[in-house]
């Protein structure tokens, strides 16, 4: 009696890494998105500095809120690359979805919550 293990082939290197490369872009523009924000919404704080006379500044839940904007999508995309990268590609691309739909859900929290909240101290 032989045993046989099954032959698990992998997908070719060059097709994890377009898969990754274009999710990659998307998580890459939605890290921008979050420096973008957070340097407007510095450049307002300023703006408005200078037309009070006061000394005006982000309160430290703001600060934390926008600098996880920016780490959330970097995080999301190590955490998806970490478990898909002995899976099939199809696998792969699904944790990067559900990555990606996390950052961007998580992108509309922070934007609401610096629309409604009060963040200038």
């Amino acid at each position: 009696m032989t045993r046989e293990t099954p032959t698990h082939t992998s997908a070719p290197a060059w097709l994890v890494a377009v898969v990754a490369g274009l999710f990659g872009l998307l998580y890459a523009y939605a890290v921008w998105a979050g420096v973008q924000y957070l340097v407007v919404t510095l450049q307002e704080i300023s703006r408005q500095q200078e037309l009070l006379g006061a000394e005006v500044a982000l309160t430290p839940v703001a600060w934390i809120a926008l600098i996880m904007a920016i780490i959330v999508p970097l995080a999301a995309f190590a955490v998806a690359m970490v478990l898909g990268r002995s899976r099939a590609v199809w696998k792969l691309a699904l944790l990067l979805l559900a990555g990606l739909a996390l950052t961007s859900v998580f992108w509309l929290d922070v934007q609401a919550f610096t629309m409604t909240a009060r963040i200038i101290a």
